[in-house]
């Protein structure tokens, strides 16, 4: 992921999703739950409950746990974020809304997280099924490596 990137796109594309999700289901984007998932997509990290407390407060908002920890369930059943579990962190979805299944590249250089493709790991959850002789409900797939720009550095 480019240092050079705009998340200000980023942002404000899933600012305007969350919003159209939230009237869809009658629900409300309250400002902490606004100003949590602009926080979260900040940057392509991953981002800890504990790690956005400080912001929160610095910006005038209750920052105790439990209301960061209920903005985050809201998002991720709003389905605008996700949860990385071997980081206990949190990550904007790429797919917002959609009902997918979940797998992330991390970089162990750069700390960039990148959603992967819901399309493979469809393909490989029906693989698995078949060749196992299972019927997967969930899961999440975690991969880690160099990402491309911290190959192409190393």
């Amino acid at each position: 992921m480019s240092q050079h990137h705009d998340h200000g796109h980023c942002i404000a594309s899933a600012m305007d999703t969350a919003k159209k999700l939230c009237e869809q289901q009658g629900a409300r984007l309250t400002p902490v739950r606004r100003r949590v998932l602009e926080l979260i997509w900040q940057n392509h990290k991953p981002i800890g409950a504990y790690e956005l407390l400080p912001q929160l407060a610095a910006d005038g908002f209750n920052s105790a746990p439990p209301t960061v920890y209920r903005a985050l369930d809201f998002l991720l059943e709003l389905g605008v974020v996700h949860r990385i579990s071997s980081l206990n962190a949190f990550i904007g979805c790429d797919q917002p809304g959609l009902s997918h299944p979940t797998g992330f590249f991390i970089c162990k250089e750069c700390g960039n997280a990148t959603e992967l493709p819901a399309k493979h790991l469809t393909k490989l959850a029906q693989a698995l099924e078949a060749e196992l002789g299972v019927s997967i409900e969930s899961g999440s797939h975690e991969l880690s490596g160099l990402c491309s720009s911290c190959r192409t550095a190393a």
